[in-house]
């Protein structure tokens, strides 16, 4: 199975992610609350099916954050589809690298989600019991 992976274009956020956060019953993140507006990140294709999205936060550290995972909800094929979001778990965590970072974090409540970084070699730290987010 081959994928292509491709920076997020300016309109992916409207006519796809928004989408699939729905679709999932999950709030979409506003524009502005992610990486470069809503571009700051790549999308795995299945030929021309958008298959999922997730994003890097740059800092100022030597730390980046990778998350945001979201995926096509109606793409069922399997194991395509978790092959799909291992690839672009790894090429986000390679990018980091390349970027300097030597660390890579991500905030993760879904537990498929959890056992696919565990499986890309990132560690489960301590469990949270509050996200805390305060609008300025």
């Amino acid at each position: 199975m081959m994928f292509d992976v491709k920076p997020l274009s300016e309109t992916d956020y409207d006519n796809i992610l928004v989408g699939w956060w729905k679709d999932w019953d999950w709030s979409a993140p506003p524009k502005s609350f992610l990486p470069e507006n809503g571009v700051g990140g790549f999308m795995v294709y299945d030929e021309d099916i958008p298959v999922c999205a997730g994003f890097i936060y740059r800092t100022n550290s030597e730390v980046a954050w990778v998350d945001w995972i979201i995926s096509n909800k109606q793409y069922r094929k399997k194991p395509n589809r978790t092959m799909a979001i291992e690839l672009l778990i790894d090429t986000l965590t390679k990018i980091c690298k390349m970027n300097g970072a030597s660390i890579a974090y991500a905030l993760i409540k879904h537990r498929g989600l959890v056992d696919v970084y565990k499986k890309l070699g990132y560690i489960e730290g301590d469990s949270y019991s509050s996200e805390m987010i305060k609008k300025l």
